[in-house]
This record gives structure tokens, C-alpha cells and sequence, in this order.
């Protein structure tokens, strides 16, 4: 499940899916940076320059850089809450967008792990750049993140979609 809608800052997408593994192993790889470029579409052409051993922890900052529609650009976001193995927080300090306050959140279910992405963005040209290229990038790159996590993880069927015993 993906949504995206306004809000007073801007626009909140929501993104949902059901993940086939334990709690712990769903957070080990949201826990290394470098498992981003694996789960990022291959067009944003996404490289962490941060070198490793990357050790997450509230204040650190990372360094990407990514092309968007073809134009380099850079980005750095900074890990602002980091609750292991529930949740944790990175906000962008340089890149395209005007705010960027990305939450992950995990829960075990049966079977496996809720993982729930929630990001509260705004962008440079407000809502006509937002309608006219934002929007569909921003959900084609978390609909790419959907399917990546699947093969990884393998996916869960939502509660209505799972058989009645």
C-alpha cells in the first residue's frame, strides 16, 4: 500500500508492506546504509560516499549522490531518532527537497514484520512542480522499493487478503 497527500507542510507518502522475516533481520538491513543502493531504482544511479563501517546512531550524517532526471545531484541526510529495533528516523540536510522527514517503522505480525515508511516532504515549486514531476518519481521509487524488499524479504498477504482456515 502507497499513498501520498497534502498536508500543511507539503505532502505525506505512506508506504506499507507485510515482510516475510523476523524483526531482527528486517532491521539489520534497514540498520546498514549501504543496502539503500540494493532497494533504490538503478535510473537514480544511488551510491553512498559515506565510507564505511557506518555506525547508526542519532546526529549521524550520511553522504549519497543520486541523478535525478538525469541531473547529478547531492544528498545528506541525518539519522535524528534511532530506536532499534522499532523505529528510526533520517531527515535530509542537502538534496533536492525543500523537507524531507523520512520515519521507518517496523512491528513484528504474524509471520514477519509491518514495515511502514512515512515521509513528510515539500518541494521547490510547490504544488505545480509537485503534480507535474514530483509526485509520480516519488511513488515509482518507493513502488520499486516495494518490489525490492519482497525479493529480499518475500511478502506477506495483508490480513484481507490471507485465506480463512
Amino acid at each position: 500500500m502507497i499513498s501520498i497527500e497534502k498536508c500543511t507542510a507539503g505532502y505525506v507518502l505512506t508506504a506499507q508492506q507485510r515482510l516475510a522475516a523476523p524483526l531482527e533481520r528486517v532491521f539489520a538491513f534497514f540498520s546498514d546504509a549501504f543496502n539503500l543502493e540494493s532497494i533504490t531504482p538503478p535510473w537514480l544511479k544511488f551510491r553512498v560516499l559515506t565510507e564505511p563501517p557506518i555506525v547508526m546512531r542519532p546526529g549521524l550524517r550520511i553522504d549519497y549522490r543520486l541523478r535525478m532526471r538525469g541531473f547529478p545531484m547531492k544528498w545528506q541526510s541525518e539519522i535524528t531518532v534511532w530506536e532499534p529495533p522499532n523505529r528510526f528516523v533520517d531527515e535530509q540536510r542537502i538534496g533536492p527537497y525543500r523537507r524531507w522527514h523520512h520515519e521507518h517503522r517496523f512491528e513484528p505480525c504474524p509471520g514477519g514484520v509491518i514495515a511502514t515508511d512515512r515521509v513528510e516532504y515539500s518541494v521547490p515549486g510547490g504544488a505545480f512542480i509537485h503534480a507535474l514531476l514530483v509526485r509520480r518519481d516519488v511513488r515509482t521509487i518507493f513502488d520499486y522499493r516495494r518490489q525490492a524488499l519482497a525479493r529480499v524479504f518475500g511478502e506477506l498477504p495483508s490480513p484481507e487478503e490471507a485465506p480463512i482456515a
